[in-house]
Protein backbone atom coordinates (compact mmCIF):
# COMPACT_ATOMS: atom_id res chain seq x y z
CA UNK A 1 0.00 0.00 0.00
CA UNK A 2 0.95 3.97 -1.20
CA UNK A 3 1.81 5.86 2.25
CA UNK A 4 1.07 9.21 2.21
CA UNK A 5 3.37 11.79 0.51
CA UNK A 6 2.83 14.14 3.42
CA UNK A 7 4.24 14.78 6.50
CA UNK A 8 1.85 14.68 9.60
CA UNK A 9 2.42 18.15 9.80
CA UNK A 10 1.87 18.80 6.41
CA UNK A 11 -1.52 17.19 7.01
CA UNK A 12 -1.98 19.20 9.81
CA UNK A 13 -1.53 22.41 8.03
CA UNK A 14 -3.66 21.65 5.09
CA UNK A 15 -6.67 20.10 7.15
CA UNK A 16 -6.91 23.45 9.11
CA UNK A 17 -6.50 25.84 5.88
CA UNK A 18 -9.12 24.16 4.12
CA UNK A 19 -11.63 25.46 7.00
CA UNK A 20 -10.90 28.81 6.21
CA UNK A 21 -7.87 28.77 8.60
CA UNK A 22 -5.37 31.67 8.34
CA UNK A 23 -1.50 31.35 8.44
CA UNK A 24 -1.75 33.26 11.54
CA UNK A 25 -4.45 31.33 13.53
CA UNK A 26 -2.70 27.43 12.05
CA UNK A 27 0.81 28.44 13.40
CA UNK A 28 -1.02 29.09 16.84
CA UNK A 29 -3.39 26.31 17.19
CA UNK A 30 -0.29 24.24 16.21
CA UNK A 31 2.05 25.96 18.55
CA UNK A 32 4.70 26.89 15.68
CA UNK A 33 5.84 30.11 14.33
CA UNK A 34 4.27 31.51 10.64
CA UNK A 35 6.88 31.01 9.07
CA UNK A 36 6.89 27.16 9.54
CA UNK A 37 3.59 27.05 8.56
CA UNK A 38 4.22 28.73 4.85
CA UNK A 39 7.21 26.23 4.97
CA UNK A 40 4.71 23.31 5.26
CA UNK A 41 2.67 24.78 2.50
CA UNK A 42 5.46 25.75 0.39
CA UNK A 43 6.81 22.07 0.63
CA UNK A 44 3.49 20.54 -0.37
CA UNK A 45 3.25 22.42 -3.25
CA UNK A 46 6.84 21.83 -4.64
CA UNK A 47 5.92 17.74 -4.13
CA UNK A 48 2.99 18.09 -5.91
CA UNK A 49 4.15 20.24 -8.75
CA UNK A 50 1.35 23.42 -8.47
CA UNK A 51 1.37 26.94 -7.75
CA UNK A 52 -0.49 28.51 -5.25
CA UNK A 53 -2.51 26.95 -2.19
CA UNK A 54 -5.82 26.18 -4.05
CA UNK A 55 -4.15 24.19 -6.42
CA UNK A 56 -2.23 21.88 -3.69
CA UNK A 57 -5.76 21.55 -2.14
CA UNK A 58 -7.52 20.13 -5.14
CA UNK A 59 -4.57 17.89 -6.22
CA UNK A 60 -4.81 16.35 -2.25
CA UNK A 61 -8.57 16.21 -2.24
CA UNK A 62 -7.75 13.67 -5.71
CA UNK A 63 -5.15 11.92 -3.66
CA UNK A 64 -7.36 11.48 -1.15
CA UNK A 65 -4.40 12.63 1.16
CA UNK A 66 -7.39 15.45 2.79
CA UNK A 67 -10.77 15.41 3.23
CA UNK A 68 -13.31 18.40 3.48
Amino acid sequence: MRGSILTKREKEVFSLLIQNNSTAEIAKKLGISEKTVRNHISNTMQKLGVKGRAGAVVELLKLGEISI
